[in-house]
């Protein structure tokens, strides 16, 4: 609910604060008193794009405050939510400054918004209807909504079915675009693949082969040299010299009284020492042993692994994983068109499902537009268009996530006349009470909003009139309404009254709002009823209207 409206040097309003009330809050004044200015300053406060002179003259700037009352599950909650603004109580203020140089600054809660935060929180606050409004009833585009909210119609399930509709073809497109691609290397593939399971490389082979290489090629440098130091250490070689020398010292040493007994036990030692040597260089010749076509296969091998490694850009121990990325890919072309069928038959039953779906909703949309059809000629009888035909037609339109429906509200005024649009066909005054009718079977239940007439009782009077205003009252039952009028018989159903009223002072003019009392009421009315100069038989109907 609107709670308050403070209103500083805006177009011809100097000071204003008005505060409204629950129920139907009625506008009245003269011509141009400036009752259409309040529009203009809540339009501006709550985002709407307007006219942009609107600070008064010779003001620095101008402001506008609006005061509303936010239940814990108001819609526009979630547009806070969304904009990260708290809310800590039931209270939500929205303040707008327009610069004297055309610059406007948002605040909500009194934190600094943008123009579209304003907008997308007035389309959760406030809904305007007047002949000219292309926002509300008469825009086509806002149809469906309004039918699949009338009939309390969920999308939910179409929804769905778009969405996974939209992924399976997603996911079809994705894997026949990847075949496509996988072909225009298959060649390269079974080639390379080929290439790699013939050499069949093992993870950390490289290494392994790099060093049995390097032992082999030391073998075959050294193994020269140890078999001829083997040689030398033989019988043919010091052991034999040792052990011809040790003969010759024990044929003498008899006769050397002795004297080479030492030299005889140590040459024993050296031979067993000798023996050892002989025996560890004859074990190290014998590792030293190789096929030297053992070394050129190494070779061979560690060069054909470096050599496929360079050509696919990898690293030799990165060749087996290589292999199994490329059969897979390989495979993937193998397999493809089966997983291609299989996602086309997904694609397909996503597709019907997303028909079906579809198709509910528009039979449950058609039996909606039957009940919305009747509820309006019920509500159109009592404003004097018994005759008028609306009919809300559903036209085949482009699949989306609400459906494939169009949706449009359409009348004929008269018998036999051809239907058209709204804003089309019917006149002046017999739109505002298609409007209004259209609007009482659409808005039954619905709280959330602030609803705004803007003279919509334009081109009717007395008991036309009277419906209109009966109908307003009825509807403001379920929700605030605010209606701007210059119909008597529709201010005298206001549970509260304001006069728009214009002066002159000082060379200046300004506009003011002010809410009548009982008295002011009978007058205000009166002057509605008879012009000017207010008779005490007006006054008299006044008094009729309000207790009517």
């Amino acid at each position: 609910m609107l709670r308050s409206l403070t209103i500083r040097d805006m177009l011809l309003i100097d000071r204003l604060e008005l505060s409204f009330g629950p129920g139907l809050n009625v506008l009245t004044g003269e011509t141009g008193a400036g009752k259409s200015i309040l529009l203009d300053c809540l339009g501006f406060v709550l985002g709407w794009r307007g006219r942009a002179d609107l600070v008064r003259q010779g003001a620095g700037q101008g402001e506008v405050t609006a005061v509303f009352d936010l239940p814990a599950d108001h819609p526009a909650r979630a547009v806070l939510a969304d904009a990260g603004i708290g809310i800590e109580d039931d209270e939500l203020i929205l303040r707008r400054v327009n610069g004297g140089d055309g610059r406007k600054t948002g605040f909500v809660n009194d934190r600094r918004v943008s123009g579209e935060v304003l907008r997308q929180l007035s389309a959760a606050l406030v809904e305007l209807h007047g002949q000219h409004d292309d926002r509300g009833l008469l825009n086509p585009r806002g149809h469906r909504a309004l039918l699949d909210a009338f009939g309390a119609l969920d999308p939910g399930e179409t929804r769905k079915g778009w969405a996974a509709r939209r992924e399976a073809a997603r996911r079809l497109e994705a894997a026949e675009t990847a075949l496509t691609a996988a072909r225009g290397e298959e060649d390269f593939l079974r080639h390379a693949v080929k290439e790699l399971e013939d050499l069949s490389p093992d993870t950390g082979e490289e290494a392994a082969l790099d060093t049995r290489r390097r032992a082999m090629q030391a073998a075959e440098r050294i193994r020269g040299d140890v078999a001829r130091a083997l040689q030398m250490l033989g019988p043919e070689g010091a052991e034999g010299a040792m052990l011809d020398a040790g003969r010759w010292l024990e044929g003498a040493a008899d006769r050397a009284e002795g004297g080479l007994d030492e030299p005889i036990a140590a040459l024993s030692r050296a031979l067993i020492e000798l023996g050892e040597a002989h025996r560890g260089v004859e074990v190290t010749l014998a590792a030293l042993e190789f096929d030297p076509g053992a070394l050129e296969a190494a070779e061979e091998r560690l060069f054909a692994l470096r050599g496929l490694a360079r050509k696919h850009g990898v690293l030799p121990d990165d060749l087996a994983g290589l292999a199994e990325d490329l059969r897979g890919r390989l495979g993937r072309i193998d397999a493809g068109e089966a997983a291609i069928a299989d996602l086309r038959a997904a694609a397909a039953a996503a597709d019907a499902a997303y028909a079906a779906a579809a198709a509910a909703l528009t039979e449950a949309r058609r039996g909606a537009a039957a009940r919305l059809d009747i509820a309006v000629a019920a509500e159109l009888a009592p404003l004097k268009m018994e005759r008028a035909v609306f009919e809300t037609r559903l036209l085949p339109a482009e699949s989306g996530p609400e459906g494939g429906d169009a949706v449009s509200f359409t009348v004929a005024t008269n018998p036999g006349a051809p239907a058209g649009p709204l804003d089309r066909i019917a006149s002046g005054g017999e739109l505002s009470r298609f409007l209004l009718a259209l609007k009482v079977c659409l808005a039954r239940g619905n709280d959330a909003l602030v609803l705004i007439f803007d003279e919509i009782d334009r081109g009717v009077g007395g008991a036309t009139a009277d419906a209109v205003g009966r109908r307003l009252r009825r509807l403001a039952e379920g929700a605030q309404v605010l209606v701007v009028t210059h119909s008597p018989q529709v201010a005298a159903q206001g549970a509260h009254h304001f006069r728009v009223a214009k002066s002159v002072a000082d060379g200046m003019t300004t506009s003011t709002v002010a809410p009548l009392n009982e008295a002011q009421r009978v007058d205000e009315i009166a002057r509605m009823l008879s012009g000017d100069r207010v008779t005490e038989a007006a006054a008299e109907a006044a008094r009729a209207l309000l207790s009517g």
